[in-house]
């Protein structure tokens, strides 16, 4: 197998991992999780004011994280606009009741300053929606929590997968989202209903 045929494993692995989780009746693009572990460990990571966050101190409302990179120019831009959307729909909620996480696939690049200028470009509220980047040893920590990783190709592009999850309460995943081809309404009424189930 050659080094060029890996990213495209990868990313085809990813996919059937999503896939697996689709249950009868789930709305396009949302599916049952299925994976169990905590997602949500001790791990610090750096926001885009540069404040040290535990993912850990996140467990007590739903999460909504997804993984994107500032100068990603494909699926970035489309997911980030979505989670925009859905932060919209949330209104005061967002925060409150719920937090949108948004994890570098590029760490190497994405300092807080460039997390926090493209945060600003989407309108994000950095109180409630989070924009996460830190050590690459610690972010590949993070992205094995989800069974995923990243993959650099040749051209410098990463890799990857438009994925999201929502994280319950406690850390564990509930559902998982392909995240160009799931609702903003879908996503907003499961956050709906697990924000409501405690």
């Amino acid at each position: 197998m050659s080094s060029d045929s890996l990213p495209a494993l990868l990313i085809a692995a990813a996919i059937a991992a999503l896939a697996a989780g689709c249950a009868r009746g789930d709305a396009p693009g949302s599916y049952e999780a299925s994976n169990k572990a905590d997602c949500l460990p001790d791990l610090t990571l750096t926001d885009q004011n540069g404040r040290g966050i535990s993912l850990a101190s996140l467990k007590g409302k739903p999460v909504l994280i997804d993984f994107v990179y500032t100068s990603c120019t494909s699926t970035c831009p489309l997911q980030t606009a979505k989670m925009a959307k859905i932060a919209k729909l949330l209104g005061p909620q967002l925060g409150s009741q719920v937090m949108i996480v948004s994890l570098t696939l590029d760490p190497e690049t994405d300092t807080p300053a460039r997390l926090y200028d493209y945060a600003r470009r989407y309108g994000a509220d950095s109180r409630s929606w989070l924009f996460l980047t830190g050590a690459p040893r610690t972010v590949d920590e993070a992205l094995a929590r989800f069974r995923l990783q990243r993959e650099r190709a040749s051209d410098g592009q990463v890799m990857h997968v438009a994925a999201a999850f929502l994280i319950g309460v406690d850390g564990r995943q509930i559902r998982q989202y392909n995240g160009l081809v799931v609702t903003p309404e879908t996503v907003v009424d499961d956050l709906h209903q697990f924000a409501r189930a405690g």
